[in-house]
C-alpha cells in the first residue's frame, strides 16, 4: 500500500509539474486555459455563493483543508496579498475541502483570514477542478477563464509576479 501511495504521489507531481518556472526555487504556476467551473456552495454564514458572482474580477480560487500543513503555511501569505490588492478588482476565494463548518470557522478566526471562505462538505470544488491535491490554486481572469494553476504552496513572490500585472489600480 505504501508503494502505491508513493507511486501515486510521483505521478501526480509529474502531471502537474511546471515546465518553465518563472522564479527559481519556487512553485511556479502552470499555464492552463479552461472555463472556470460554476461552483455553487455556501459561505461561512450559510449563504449561497457562486463563482460566477465574481465575473469581471480577477479571482484566485484556493482549495485547502484545515488539516493540511502546506495549506496552513500559505494562508498568511494569501491573506497579506489579498489585503494589499483587494481594491483592485481582485478576490481570493478559499474553499475548504470537506471539513466541518465549525472547524473551518475556528481556522478562519485563528488565521484572521480576511477573504471569502466557502465550505465544501462534499469536496465538489476539487471534483470540479479535477484535482484532489491540497493546496491547489487557480487564477481566473476577468472573463471567467482559468489561466494559471498552482499545485502546492504559493509564495508572495509568485503571486506578485503572476497576478499583480493583471490588476488595475
Amino acid at each position: 500500500m505504501l508503494i502505491v501511495g508513493i507511486v501515486s504521489l510521483i505521478l501526480i507531481s509529474s502531471t502537474y509539474s511546471t515546465t518553465s518556472p518563472t522564479i527559481v526555487g519556487e512553485n511556479a504556476p502552470t499555464k492552463v486555459d479552461f472555463p472556470a467551473p460554476d461552483l455553487q456552495l455556501h459561505d461561512m454564514t450559510g449563504n449561497p455563493v457562486s463563482l460566477s458572482n465574481y465575473q469581471g474580477q480577477v479571482v484566485l480560487v484556493n482549495n485547502w483543508a484545515t488539516w493540511c500543513p502546506p495549506c496552513r503555511q500559505e494562508m498568511p501569505i494569501l491573506d497579506a496579498y489579498f489585503r494589499d490588492h483587494r481594491h483592485q478588482d481582485f478576490v481570493i476565494v478559499a474553499i475548504d475541502a470537506g471539513d466541518p463548518a465549525a472547524m473551518v470557522a475556528d481556522f478562519v478566526n485563528r488565521y484572521e483570514m480576511s477573504f471569502p471562505v466557502w465550505v465544501d462538505p462534499s469536496s465538489s470544488a476539487l471534483n470540479s477542478f479535477r484535482n484532489n491535491y491540497l493546496p491547489s490554486s487557480y487564477l481566473v481572469d476577468k472573463g471567467g477563464q482559468v489561466i494559471l494553476f498552482w499545485s502546492g504552496t504559493v509564495t508572495r513572490a509568485s503571486l506578485e509576479q503572476n497576478i499583480t500585472p493583471l490588476l488595475k489600480d
